[in-house]
């Protein structure tokens, strides 16, 4: 029991170091700054981030919003002590989803919530964040750093991201004349990306095998295959819409695989019909089917399977757009093509077989 009139309690006492938030904020200043386009000067501390759109050379945009986080992927980053590169699936997981609507990223916000502040692993934290907005033309105009003990316990922590990106008004995808016949592209993946993740630590688990042990199907250790990053497609994209004016429509093939984010860019009469031979899956995916005994329409609505981006296109435009996108370092496959959707059918049909 405490002496009378003897409190003197701390915000310190209550496990919140105000001093760490500050340090934290002056290591990754740096980071930030390294962010800069026109539009954002790249600095923080201010309440609020500011963006200048007719710096940026807009006249009469439009606004697109997205918002993402990385999922179970980050318990990996804290088991395996790695936190340098989930800033980039941090970002990717947002800017793609701009792109998709014709939409250029021009700045990001990041939220990260721990119990135990440690600078040092929050500027690798940031330094990856840093890294992908530079990657996608973005600014980090701002951000929220929470420590919360009692909510979050150990090394635990949780990023939330925040991504707006511009289109000048009527270019937005998906653009009204898809029709049949157009030719459906995929850009191959960089790996799982940032989902499925709690399926890939249940097999895993079962594998019996630890973070730091040779990855059965690829280089380094389980750990550093399966971080690696989100592949961010949005700078060769931006130049394919800008350069050909063919591109009809893009999906971010994310949670959901093909059959819940390509319909989502479809008019309602017509449906994809994805040719599952044309894919090459990654060794990673046979893996995780083989390990897990994941049936191949699982691993399809799952995981991404090698395909992290569909692009629509007409035919007479495919040559075109596909030697553009080539040009920039994608790995482009002709996929299959828009067909007439059946009343009540699926928006994604399939025919051949995944090669897992």
């Amino acid at each position: 029991m405490s002496e009378p009139g003897k409190n003197g309690l701390t915000y310190s006492d209550a496990g919140v170091d105000i001093d760490a938030g500050n340090l934290l904020v002056e290591k990754i200043k740096p980071h930030v700054r390294s962010t800069r386009r026109p539009g954002a000067d790249g600095e923080i501390g201010g309440f609020g981030g500011l963006f200048d759109l007719k710096a940026a050379g807009f006249t009469d945009p439009v606004l697109v919003a997205a918002n993402d986080g990385v999922g179970t992927k980050l318990k990996i980053a804290i088991d395996a002590n790695k936190h340098d590169t989930v800033g980039i699936d941090l970002v990717a997981m947002c800017v793609n989803d701009l792109v998709v609507q014709g939409a250029e990223p021009l700045f990001f916000l990041d939220y990260f919530a721990t119990g135990k502040l440690d600078p040092d692993q929050g500027a690798a934290i940031v330094g990856g964040i840093a890294a992908g907005c530079r990657e996608a033309g973005c600014a980090l105009i701002g951000g929220e750093t929470a420590e919360m003990p009692g909510m979050y316990s150990g090394g635990d922590y949780d990023l939330a991201g925040f991504a707006v990106g511009a289109a000048e008004r009527g270019q937005l995808l998906p653009a009204g004349d898809i029709a049949e016949g157009d030719v459906i592209f995929g850009l191959a993946s960089s790996g799982v990306h940032s989902n499925g993740y709690s399926l890939v630590r249940k097999i895993v688990s079962l594998s019996g095998l630890a973070w730091n042990a040779q990855a059965p199907f690829g280089e380094g250790t389980l750990a550093d295959v399966l971080m690696t990053p989100t592949r961010i497609y949005v700078k060769p994209l931006l130049k394919a819409i800008r350069e050909t004016g063919a591109l009809k429509a893009l999906a971010h093939i994310t949670g959901g695989g093909f059959p819940e984010n390509i319909p989502r860019v479809l008019p309602k009469h017509l449906a994809a019909e994805i040719d599952l031979s044309a894919i090459q899956p990654p060794a990673v995916f046979s893996w995780l089917a083989k390990t897990g005994g994941v049936a191949a329409n699982e691993m399809l609505r799952t995981f991404n399977c090698g395909v992290g981006m569909i692009v629509v296109v007409a035919a007479q435009d495919a040559e075109t757009v596909a030697s553009v996108l080539k040009a920039e370092g994608e790995t482009v496959f002709a996929l299959g093509r828009m067909v007439a959707r059946a009343e009540d059918g699926a928006g994604t049909i399939y025919k051949g077989t995944l090669a897992l």
